[in-house]
């Protein structure tokens, strides 16, 4: 169990401070770009907060792991819990054991399925992803003037914030605008970079052909710029878009390999997220969901956003 300030026992004396008190905080997977940088935003912001004691614990993918977790958090007796949801369907039993142990409950990042009729003691901090896959495939959708072929790359199936972005995609290619441009194929590689280019090196093989990739994050989509390369497909013969605006996603971006991407204020999610944490510690009302806005990257606003994530 990973810790930042040992101040669990000086919390409970110092019941007044504003930020004070011991999380317990529960991440889908460390091995994982964005919820390395949403784990490293959690631990730097807890840095900076007076006795606040943060305990940051890998679930691995696992759901019965992490429910097993948010039960060991609730034993040890800490103030309020932060989960990133491994399976965002499983979040209503995660949601019961808190309830009915009286334990403040947040969730970060990835929207739980019970996210309408959390209890008040619960809430839910991330981005709204109406906006993500909107933005990004908005933006593809221009570049190829509204007319093209296209494949998509799906997040896990199990996470609400992949079905959500795909749901966007097919929503923005059925306006007027873009309705000029067909999905050829889509699957998913499961976020990660290794299976994103698994998956291309498996199209380009298959004979299919695209003038677009629309991946629901920026890892999948550098996972097929690799294989276009590796193929020898010019990289100014197709737009490639992702998600999250992460530093290798910008070097990518630089390089004029990805397109578009769309920023995810992996910080502001962290930050959020034992902000509230710590306010329903103490009692305090807050708002069932609070965003933290996505923003449209592309090769023209690059460098207002390098280095952020």
């Amino acid at each position: 169990m990973k810790k930042i300030i040992i101040g669990g026992a000086m919390a409970v004396l110092m019941s007044t401070s504003a930020h004070a008190g011991t999380i317990g905080a529960s991440m889908a997977v460390f091995d994982d770009k964005f919820g390395t940088l949403l784990r490293n935003g959690m631990e730097e912001y807890a840095n900076t907060l007076e006795s606040v004691d943060l305990q940051i614990e890998d679930a691995q993918n696992d759901v019965a792991k992490q429910q097993s977790q948010v039960q060991n958090f609730i034993a040890a007796g800490v103030d309020a819990i932060i989960v990133q949801p491994v399976d965002t369907d499983a979040t209503t039993v995660i949601s019961k054991i808190a309830a009915d142990a009286g334990m403040p409950l947040v969730y970060v990042n990835r929207e739980p399925v019970n996210v309408d009729t959390l209890p008040q003691t619960q809430a839910f901090v991330a981005s709204n992803e109406v906006d993500s896959g909107t933005l990004q495939t908005q933006e593809v959708c221009r570049l190829l003037n509204g007319k093209g072929k296209a494949v998509v790359i799906i997040g896990e199936l199990s996470n609400q914030a992949a079905r959500m972005r795909t749901k966007d995609i097919h929503d923005v290619l059925a306006t007027d605008k873009c309705k000029g441009i067909e999905i050829v194929e889509e699957q998913t590689a499961n976020w990660q970079r290794t299976q994103g280019a698994d998956l291309m090196t498996n199209w380009l093989s298959a004979g299919f052909e695209f003038d677009a990739v629309i991946a629901n994050n920026d890892e999948m989509a550098i996972g097929a710029i690799q294989a276009l390369k590796a193929a020898g497909r010019p990289m100014d013969s197709v737009v490639v878009g992702g998600i999250d605006a992460t530093d290798d996603a910008l070097a990518a971006m630089a390089a004029e390999e990805l397109d578009v991407s769309v920023f995810q204020d992996a910080i502001g999610q962290g930050k959020g997220s034992i902000d509230a944490a710590l306010k329903l510690a103490k009692g305090e009302p807050v708002k069932k969901k609070i965003y933290i806005p996505f923003e449209l990257v592309t090769k023209e606003n690059l460098a207002k956003f390098q280095g952020k994530n």
